[in-house]
């Protein structure tokens, strides 16, 4: 009888475990104006976990220390923020000060990793007085007894870019991509080996690595050896676009008439001048129809400028290509979606993507896209987009081509786009990483959360059903 009864006393004790109130820490330091554009997308989707009306989660997002409060905006009233470590990278990465010159020096670069080691041992006394460094050997090191995280008192801790911390809580990591392995030549051999020192160790080090593709899941089980059952694919979903009056829009739109005469058809390509993202080829490639075809084809190519910057604006001015071509940086929202509206469609020549953010945004606007068929596109993209090599020069022209000048085939995107936009809920992704949290957290999931990281809850239902037809 007492057995029973001590029995029935944990029943009683493991429910009302599971029904309290789950913590989770998101790390959110990053600066939303700097080089990290896919990350701050990702960021406001996670923001959409503080509006799921069905839980008991409490979330706390960490702010970098310059400017903690710049998610603010995107989180309902009292959402808690706090300030990350003082001597925490803004963006989540060490900053290597001399990267951008040793991009540059060639032949002298041993010279510049002998700065570096004679520089090294200041550099390690500055990270001994702090508790969290995002350099991969300071991070799976022992820094404090209670990390900076762990005192924040919650249950779970969340990863979303590729900085790590090893610590008591069970932790959810994004890797992202493995883009170094693949295209380690737009990589310095020390920023391939600090990602090889993180990035495996990280997925390793979490309970759960989450993904957002069949694409970049392959790669992380076969490069890292990592369990395929933990690592978890939920696809992004994009925010959803802001709300404005019609005299609002009307009067950005008249500035950006004036800014880049709107009135003349142009392809928009969003993305930072990262090497990978090709603007070298899309430039020889709008230079070819120029001279072969004797189209003059016009296009914006709206964000952060890199340090790759100077040798895109270089091919730009030998291909004599500034008419036509306008590399305007970073400009605000606003502006980006009236571009996305008055655009003939939206070009994506891009060499590597685990997800593309303009992709998503382009459908959400209405515009045809053209985009590579590499890496991870094809998986996001399905039969919404015309691909092209993005590797061949002639290939990208072509498409550039049929784009500009075959408004049946933009029509037909653009209904395709509009469909396949359905099978990307941004309550779905929310809700794919809250289960992901409570399975990390012990906690008990209900039939939906099983469901979604089953994988077939991240579809629209209306895929669900075809895919059931298909099979």
């Amino acid at each position: 009888m007492a057995l029973s009864g001590h029995a029935d006393e944990n029943k009683i004790a493991g429910k009302r475990v599971l029904m309290e109130k789950l913590r989770v820490a998101i790390n959110a330091q990053i600066k939303p104006d700097g080089p990290s554009g896919g990350i701050v997308t990702v960021l406001r989707s996670l923001a959409a976990l503080t509006e799921l009306e069905d839980g008991v989660e409490e979330y706390v997002f960490i702010g970098p220390y310059e400017d903690p409060e710049w998610m603010r905006p995107m989180l309902p009233p009292g959402q808690r923020i706090v300030r990350g470590p003082r001597f925490m990278s803004s963006d989540g990465w060490k900053i290597d000060s001399l990267e951008p010159f040793k991009r540059r020096l060639g032949p002298l670069r041993p010279l510049a990793r002998g700065v570096r080691r004679f520089l090294a041992p200041q550099a390690q006394t500055m990270v001994a007085e702090v508790s969290f460094e995002s350099d991969a050997v300071q991070q799976f090191a022992p820094v404090s007894s209670r990390s900076f995280f762990q005192n924040l008192g919650c249950d779970v801790i969340h990863f979303p870019f590729q900085s790590f911390e090893a610590c008591d809580l069970p932790s959810v990591y994004n890797p992202h991509d493995l883009q170094h392995l693949h295209l380690g030549e737009f990589f310095t051999s020390t920023e391939i080996s600090r990602r090889e020192s993180l990035y495996p160790a990280a997925c390793r080090a979490a309970h759960t690595v989450v993904v957002a593709s069949q694409f970049v899941k392959r790669d992380v089980v076969e490069r890292y050896g990592i369990e395929s059952k933990k690592v978890q694919v939920i696809p992004w979903a994009p925010p959803p676009l802001p709300r404005l009056l019609p005299e609002d829009e009307e009067s950005i739109n008249r500035a950006l008439q004036r800014k880049f005469d709107l009135a003349r058809p142009f392809a928009l390509y969003p993305a930072m001048t990262w090497e990978h993202k090709n603007h070298l080829r899309l430039l020889e490639a709008v230079a070819y129809l120029r001279d072969n075809e004797a189209v003059d084809l016009r296009v914006i190519c709206t964000g952060f400028k890199t340090d790759f910057w100077p040798t895109i604006a270089k091919r730009l001015n030998e291909l004599g290509l500034n008419e036509i071509v306008k590399f305007p940086g970073l400009v605000p929202s606003t502006e980006l979606n009236a571009l996305y509206r008055a655009a003939q469609f939206v070009f994506v020549p891009t060499l590597f993507e685990a997800a593309s953010a303009p992709v998503f945004e382009a459908w959400q606007h209405g515009a045809p896209v053209a985009c590579s068929k590499v890496t991870a596109l094809p998986e996001q993209v399905a039969d919404a987009a015309l691909f092209f090599d993005p590797f061949a020069v002639k290939e990208i022209a072509f498409a550039l081509a049929r784009m500009s000048t075959d408004s049946t085939l933009r029509e037909d995107l653009r209904r395709r786009g509009t469909l396949r936009l359905k099978d990307f809920s941004l309550e779905r992704t929310a809700k794919a990483y809250r289960a992901v949290y409570r399975r990390a957290a012990g906690r008990e999931l209900n039939e939906e959360d099983r469901r979604l990281l089953g994988g077939a809850g991240c579809r629209s239902a209306e895929t669900r059903s075809r895919l059931s037809r298909d099979e």
